[in-house]
């Protein structure tokens, strides 16, 4: 393990293996490639992050991109996030055009260059598929949450992650189907994002409950900046973690509280989700009802 401006750098056990594996069969060259490949990806992730000044714990490299992990994960604008997302896969796109250059200057062989570029497409195009937490799948979350309730976006990317991450493990296996090989790094990355997704599935009320947490301070930044707020219309004898399941990302809102028919309050969303954390420390709340 490193450490670079207070920056962790991890290699996951996962590619540690196909290190080992790469090593024992003696494609030591195209392991090193591609560990140079995925560090210089996750490098533009890092930069960006950097620039927006995020908070980063630990980079974590995997065979096919690397993760951060960032204290403001889920809380900073989906635009800010958006853009750290795309950031690698265009780092992926500047090396391929380096490698062409390259190989037709014929500064390179031919060969390692077009190796070369097929391996960045590779990793740029996987890491767009709609899996978190590869870049395809936040920019994904992202999109969703500008136009659903944050909360079912969580629930909504987890399960489209969950789809595509077993469709990664049947694409592994379908070559045993037709007499070929089994696909085994493909496997093992299927494999692991399976249960990434599912442990994800499984801390979503966690998740939404630190995207509450974090809602207070921007909410009071939008409003001294000055914004539009959108109604969330609810039934009084409705609890309140209904209303707050329908908390849009990019929004600010104004609640609503109506009996038949007649508005009988107007509550800012700040209040509404401080009732709500403190019925949860008074053990009121049930944070089941976010699965």
């Amino acid at each position: 393990m490193l450490k670079w401006r207070g920056v962790r750098f991890r290699l996951h056990p996962l590619f540690v293996i196909l290190m080992l594996l790469s090593i024992l069969t003696g494609r030591w060259l195209e392991i090193v490639t591609l560990f140079a490949i995925v560090l210089f990806h996750e490098l533009g992730h890092l930069a960006m992050a950097l620039r927006f000044g995020w908070r980063i714990r630990e980079l974590k490299l995997l065979p096919f991109g690397g993760v951060l992990e960032v204290e403001e994960a889920g809380t900073v604008p989906a635009r800010e996030e958006a853009i750290v997302a795309i950031a690698g896969p265009l780092q992926n796109v500047f090396l391929a055009a380096c490698g062409a250059l390259a190989g037709w200057a014929g500064w390179v062989d031919a060969t390692w260059a077009d190796d070369f570029i097929r391996a960045n497409a590779f990793i740029a195009l996987f890491n767009l598929l709609p899996i978190l937490p590869l870049d395809g799948g936040k920019l994904l979350q992202c999109w969703m949450s500008s136009r659903i309730p944050y909360h079912r976006t969580l629930i909504w990317s987890t399960r489209i992650s969950l789809l595509f991450s077993a469709g990664t493990v049947l694409a592994a296996l379908y070559p045993l189907l037709t007499g070929g090989l089994l696909q085994l790094n493909v496997l093992l990355i299927g494999t692991f994002l399976c249960a990434s997704n599912w442990t994800y599935r499984r801390n979503v009320p966690f998740v939404f409950l630190r995207f509450l947490v974090h809602r207070a301070r921007r909410s009071e930044g939008r409003i001294e900046a000055g914004t539009l707020a959108q109604p969330i219309v609810i039934a009084e004898e409705r609890p309140t973690s209904a209303a707050i399941k329908l908390l849009m990302r990019e929004r600010y809102h104004l609640i609503y509280i109506v009996r038949q028919g007649q508005i009988r309050r107007v509550l800012p969303e700040a209040q509404m989700i401080d009732g709500f954390l403190n019925s949860l420390t008074n053990g009121h709340a049930d944070m089941r009802f976010f699965m």
